[in-house]
């Protein structure tokens, strides 16, 4: 997917604002979708911060029978596509369709000498049926760390296995950097750039230059992991409404 494809697919110019709720129960999540949709968000995703995966898929199949048209992503935390995809593929069969994956680890070898675990991750991926987005973590916190001076590398060596090449900054909450975020940008190209934490209304417009912002801290109420604020979400929108105009 390249850039005026993604941008085009999410009918907006600027940004794309993708909340991500981290997911403690069935009433939990629907009050959060509800304060997405609400805001004019075009999706979120879904983290299964709290418990395993096999937990997890009651409440994923849940909310999408309930909410039949959202654009939904699911994370399962600490597991890779070789593994996620499978299970993306059973989903699928069963009619529940999830539009896009999220792995911390896309396990991208930025010497690009090692491309093994990537090409199975692919491999998962294409036997498995699904035909969602796949945002795949580069240089992503918590994982192998990756020295700055090979960002950009990492950054191209993504581009041929994922939709939309995610990074971070080193800690949840914690941003990305401008640096950091250059080196991307030159790295995919025209290929959609996401940034998986640290993003705020009040610093959005720093970050214009991502495709993606996958936020959860910096619309959340002030000291809960659970619920989005509709009042600071309201106004990340309207910042990435006045970025996608300025063009």
């Amino acid at each position: 997917m390249r850039l005026q494809e993604f941008h085009k697919f999410f009918k907006t110019p600027g940004p794309v604002v993708l909340p991500v709720v981290h997911v403690r129960d069935p009433a939990q999540v629907d009050e959060n979708i509800r304060i997405i949709v609400g805001e004019g968000a075009p999706g979120c995703f879904l983290i299964n911060h709290d418990f395993g995966v096999e937990a997890f898929l009651p409440v994923v199949r849940g909310i999408r029978c309930a909410w039949p048209s959202l654009w939904m992503g699911v994370n399962f935390l600490a597991v890779t596509g070789r593994d996620a995809f499978p299970v993306l593929g059973r989903l699928t069969k069963e009619g529940c369709l999830i539009d896009a994956y999220w792995a911390d680890d896309a396990r991208i070898d930025e010497t690009g000498q090692d491309s093994s675990e990537a090409r199975q991750i692919a491999a998962a991926r294409s036997a498995s049926g699904w035909a969602g987005l796949y945002f795949g973590g580069t240089a992503f916190k918590k994982q192998r760390p990756v020295a700055p001076v090979h960002w950009q590398d990492a950054a191209r060596e993504a581009v041929p296995f994922m939709d939309v090449v995610t990074t971070s900054g080193v800690g949840t909450g914690e941003e990305v950097g401008r640096r950091k975020v250059g080196c991307f940008r030159a790295g995919v190209g025209d290929k959609p750039l996401a940034l998986a934490s640290g993003i705020t209304p009040e610093n959005a417009r720093d970050y214009a230059v991502a495709d993606a912002f996958l936020i959860a801290t910096g619309v959340n109420r002030v000291g809960d992991f659970y619920r989005i604020d509709p009042s600071r979400l309201a106004r990340l929108m309207r910042t990435v409404r006045e970025i996608g105009s300025c063009g």
